[in-house]
């Protein structure tokens, strides 16, 4: 037993040994391989990534930015094709860009035997301008099929020397072998942010370089010296790294992936003076407010006062004044899609054209609420898609809303959603803390999560036919982010395709007299009502009849599915949902038993279950309230809140008994 255990070890060690990293040398025992032997359910594997970035010398420019990137990826099936696409956003400024060079890309296959490669062809690459200051370069593998191999390798060459693309090394697949190095000259000095829960042991050292510099004489004559200086080099060598898998209520994944991050804090040269770049929230705040696609966007008001006093002269109550100025804003101009702090085309251009990006209409909206007498600042948010910003840097941010300070209070305006009211924002922004930006440039932290709790009432009566097929009405009122996330998936879309899409939410319901009312009008609450029939609700077995009394709205699926979470549970925002049931049993039937009632509570008032039931005659009545009273739950509460579902799974699943007369 001992020998072949022996013999399996030294197997394995030499097809270590024995890979081959180099481009190009792909082996069959990789085209052959099945699955991930140490994560069977990966649809991929990255079997190699590396990447080198670094500063090169480049007269008469100065020091650019370059990063070589190779990467090697195995496809087990058909949910692994999206790894065979390859997208980078690429920075653009005044003329200068980011660039992709030398692109060297091939798919691999076996084939009788035979590694055969399909090269990239110039058809699978797409390059896409998103916006004024970003580029997109793709490409899309050729010839994918389960249990092929692509393998790409290619140079950005960059002139942005402070733009270091973090260093990740955890993926939502895992990745079998990971090399990176990063070398910088003595002249530049980062700031170096770590995050994530992998164990990860760079190992730093320096090396003497040079660069030639060539310089010319008064009378035309070309002279070249050399400069000697030491690089700085940090070199990372990882195996086997287990996939960091998406787990609901995250605000983002990748803010929870091993990385680092290289902030450019100051260049020195010899025999010039320090050269400072993002070392402070002050100093981010300043450049942003000064850019003239931010600051000098505030300050252009006559574009809308006339409409603006008009609207307003009537009105001195600030909230009624912030009202009316925040709805004539989002009637007026169209959100395009594009996200940004900064403007694109402009705030007098976007309310003319009646279309603009975030930065034009919430800086529009701020500028107007500052015309009205309101103390309004613009937010800078950092979407949940986009991560958070956990140091000072000019990326960390990516969108604005307005700020408006009433009395002690505050709220909060995102003129980019129809839907969104006074502190009620689009979940894309509930991320954290957004920062407001004064007249003066100073900044100050506010939480953008919601304090005030999101409520859903659901009212449902409902027959229980003696072969088990139910039918009743189905009634509930949302309130605040409830009611703003029902309006963004009904309004705008097809009547029939939203019912059907319900229908087979609840497993096959036929419904009938839908009806939704105040869905224009944000004010009221959403009421939203129907009629429905649903088959074999009910198990007979001999004389008696088994059921959930909360049929289909029962929660059948514990989310909480890992044995230990190090990031935070995300909610979005505080919740509570109040079910009341009623349901008439058939003729023939008596009650025989019933679950007992019953509630839960989650530790320092984070959260509560209470299940009640009762049944007179041939009536029974069901009430359940669940409520999450906190947007954000420490994972140091991740075993309670696994357990608090499983047990509120476990009851809302138990059954009434029926038994014949």
């Amino acid at each position: 037993m001992k020998l072949t255990s022996l013999l399996l070890t030294l197997c394995f060690s030499l097809t270590v040994f024995a890979q081959d990293y180099h481009f190009g040398k792909v082996s069959k025992e990789e085209l052959q391989e099945k699955f991930n032997p140490l994560d069977s359910s990966a649809s991929a594997t990255y079997l190699y990534k590396y990447r080198k970035s670094f500063y090169e010398y480049v007269e008469p420019s100065g020091f650019r930015l370059v990063t070589e990137v190779h990467e090697r990826i195995k496809i087990y099936n058909q949910e692994g094709f999206d790894y065979a696409t390859k997208t980078n956003r690429l920075s653009t400024s005044g003329g200068s860009d980011e660039e992709i060079r030398n692109l060297k890309a091939y798919t691999y296959h076996l084939v009788n035997g035979k590694v055969e490669e399909t090269k990239l062809s110039k058809d699978g690459i797409f390059k896409t301008e998103l916006s004024k200051y970003t580029n997109e370069y793709k490409f899309t593998m050729p010839d994918i099929k389960p249990g092929c191999i692509v393998e790409y390798k290619y140079r950005v060459n960059s002139p942005f020397i402070y733009n270091v693309d973090q260093f990740v090394f955890q993926y939502d697949i895992p990745v079998k072998k990971i090399q990176a190095r990063f070398e910088a000259p003595e002249y530049f000095t980062f700031k170096e942010s770590t995050r994530g829960y992998l164990s990860i042991t760079p190992k730093k050292s320096s090396q003497a370089d040079k660069i030639k510099l060539t310089s010319r004489t008064s009378i035309g004559r070309s002279y070249s010296e050399d400069l000697n200086f030491k690089k700085n080099i940090t070199e990372f060598d990882l195996n086997n790294v287990p996939a960091l898998k998406d787990e609901p209520y995250v605000n983002n994944i990748n803010n929870y992936k091993s990385s680092v991050k290289y902030e450019l804090s100051y260049t020195k040269y010899p025999d010039a003076p320090i050269k400072s770049y993002t070392t402070s929230w002050s100093d981010v705040v300043n450049t942003i407010y000064d850019n003239s696609n931010f600051g000098p966007e505030l300050n252009k008001k006559g574009y809308f006062e006339e409409e603006i006093d008009a609207l307003i002269s009537t009105v001195s109550d600030p909230i009624q004044r912030t009202t009316l100025i925040f709805n004539y804003v989002k009637n007026k101009v169209k959100w395009n899609g594009y996200y940004g702090y900064g403007t694109n085309d402009g705030v007098k251009k976007a309310y003319k054209e009646q279309v603009g990006n975030v930065a034009e209409i919430n800086l529009m909206l701020t500028a107007m609420l500052q015309h009205a007498g309101l103390r309004a600042y613009p937010v800078l948010v950092s979407t949940r898609q986009h991560g958070v910003p956990l140091f000072p840097t000019l990326e960390g941010y990516n969108y604005v809303v307005s700020y408006v300070k009433i009395n002690d209070g505050g709220m909060l305006l995102d003129g980019t959603s129809r839907f969104s009211r006074p502190n009620v924002l689009p979940f894309r922004t509930l991320n954290w803390q957004g920062r407001v930006i004064a007249e003066a440039g100073g900044s100050t932290l506010i939480d953008l999560y919601p304090k005030q709790t999101s409520q859903n009432s659901v009212f449902f009566m409902a027959s229980l036919s003696e072969n088990g097929d139910l039918s009743g009405g189905y009634r509930s009122i949302k309130k605040s982010h409830k009611a703003l996330s029902f309006r963004e998936r009904y309004i705008d879309v097809d009547r029939d395709d939203f019912i059907a899409r319900l229908e087979n939410n609840y497993g096959g319901l036929e419904i009938s007299d839908y009806n939704v009312k105040n869905e224009l009008d944000l004010s009221k609450p959403i009421v939203e009502s129907y009629k429905f029939v649903k088959e074999s609700q009910a198990d007979i077995i001999g004389d008696k009849m088994y059921f959930s009394p909360l049929f289909f709205l029962k929660t059948t699926d514990n989310p909480f599915k890992l044995s230990k979470r190090e990031f935070p549970v995300d909610f979005g925002y505080p919740s509570k949902m109040n079910s009341k049931i009623v349901v008439k049993i058939p003729e023939g039937y008596r009650i025989e038993s019933l679950p007992e009632s019953g509630g839960l509570e989650l530790p320092d008032d984070l959260g509560k279950f209470i299940y009640q039931v009762s049944g007179t005659g041939n009536t029974i009545q069901v009430s359940v309230l669940h409520e999450v009273n906190s947007a954000i739950i420490n994972p140091a509460y991740y075993e309670a809140l696994k357990s608090y579902f499983a047990q509120m799974i476990e009851k809302e699943n138990e059954q009434i008994v029926l038994s014949r007369i």
